[in-house]
């Protein structure tokens, strides 16, 4: 099948959208349970705030994006979005210090919050995206209160006890990678005024002291002065994860018609699909390492739904820029590889883990981690991408 007639808008509203609106919904409390099995029964009615956060945000993406205006359902996904939203509002915020919970009981109680401030940066695009869908000041107003929040205590995270001593500090690239795109959508929605300079930041950071041109590597965590830590944490690569911040570096780099950023996305994609893609099996593997020692992670060689998603993104948007057969093919290899082992043409919606051979590793559809967002991002991305292409 030629790309071209690959049916992205298809998967997206037949396959993975509609299974969540039919088994996720909670018309009781309110927002969206997340933890089904197969066929969509709930598995644990416990809620993760930052998937409150992200399926809102998808509906509210969907309510605004210019493909979908024809779509019959958009005052059910507008609907849908703001239901979930108040029940954010109404407890997904600790009063004592105006963090974000990470998990709930279905009817709101806090369970646990997390050192990270990733609930607030996925509820930032969220009231972004409602805020342009309604004009409610209100929503806008929560964008950038949950933005601040998020990279304020990303930098300088108070209150909180720390995972690790001094003895050895490091930083991750999850924190300027997510700010990028965290920038980028509240830009767009709310006009965060300072969207290009946190993003500009973020991407120098990245460029400065994660990519390694000498190995060709995107290390996923760094000493503080950006250096390799010849540790087992401080090896350990998510190919995954870098090439989501390649496509996000690159989406930049397109809308600024900035070759330098496109040429550092697709750096960050060929270095890591090389080190990534599993040439014995297919796929991608989980982690890898720096170097030719052992993974400390004992599920380095399974297969996760999301890096899959990005990198289907990241493929297509290469060969969107490039035109380069290079990436035809791998977009080829890691859609048929995804779309034959992940997905679910019984009840619809992927697995999340498999075995390295591709094997059904659990029959869940969902839990705190997995939810509508990775896979559905990636069909309106490739939907978005294919209708420009033709």
């Amino acid at each position: 099948m030629d790309i071209l007639d690959y049916p992205y808008d298809e998967y997206l509203f037949d396959d993975s959208l509609s299974f969540w609106l039919s088994h996720g919904i909670d018309h009781e409390h309110g927002g969206l349970i997340s933890s089904l099995t197969q066929s969509g029964e709930v598995a644990d009615s416990d809620k993760s705030v930052w998937i409150q956060g992200r399926f809102a945000w998808l509906l509210g993406e969907l309510y605004n994006h210019p493909l979908c205006q024809g779509n019959p359902n958009r005052p059910l996904w507008l609907e849908t979005a703001e239901k979930t939203l108040s029940f954010i509002k109404k407890h997904a915020f600790d009063d004592t210090d105006g963090r974000m919970w990470f998990h709930l009981t279905r009817d709101g109680q806090p369970i646990r919050k997390r050192r990270y401030s990733y609930s607030e940066s996925f509820a930032a695009i969220a009231f972004g995206e409602l805020a342009l869908a309604t004009q409610k000041q209100e929503y806008a107003d929560l964008a950038e209160r949950c933005f601040l929040q998020f990279v304020s205590h990303s930098i300088d995270p108070n209150g909180v006890e720390p995972k690790f001593t001094e003895v050895r500090p490091c930083k991750s690239i999850g924190f300027p990678m997510i700010t990028i795109n965290t920038a980028s959508e509240l830009r767009q929605s709310i006009g965060l005024e300072s969207a290009d300079q946190w993003i500009e930041d973020s991407i120098r950071s990245i460029q400065n002291d994660f990519m390694k041109p000498d190995i060709e590597c995107v290390m996923e965590t760094v000493t503080a002065d950006g250096e390799i830590s010849n540790h087992f944490d401080g090896r350990t690569l998510n190919p995954g994860h870098a090439i989501e911040g390649a496509w996000f570096i690159m989406a930049e780099g397109k809308k600024r018609a900035n070759q330098n950023m496109i040429d550092t996305g697709l750096l960050m994609l060929d270095w890591m699909w090389d080190r990534g893609w599993d040439e014995e099996h297919g796929g991608l593997l989980y982690f890898t390492s720096v170097n030719e020692l052992p993974v400390q992670e004992y599920w380095h060689d399974m297969k996760f739904w999301w890096p899959h998603n990005e990198a289907v993104i990241a493929t297509l948007m290469a060969f969107e820029l490039t035109r380069n057969e290079k990436y035809l093919k791998w977009h080829q290899q890691v859609h048929q590889w995804s779309h034959k082992h992940f997905a679910d043409p019984e009840f619809g919606e992927w697995y999340g883990y498999l075995r390295r051979d591709g094997q059904i590793s659990s029959p869940l559809k969902g839990n705190l981690w997995k939810g509508p967002f990775h896979l559905p991002r990636m069909q309106l991305q490739c939907w978005e991408i294919l209708d420009r292409m033709q």
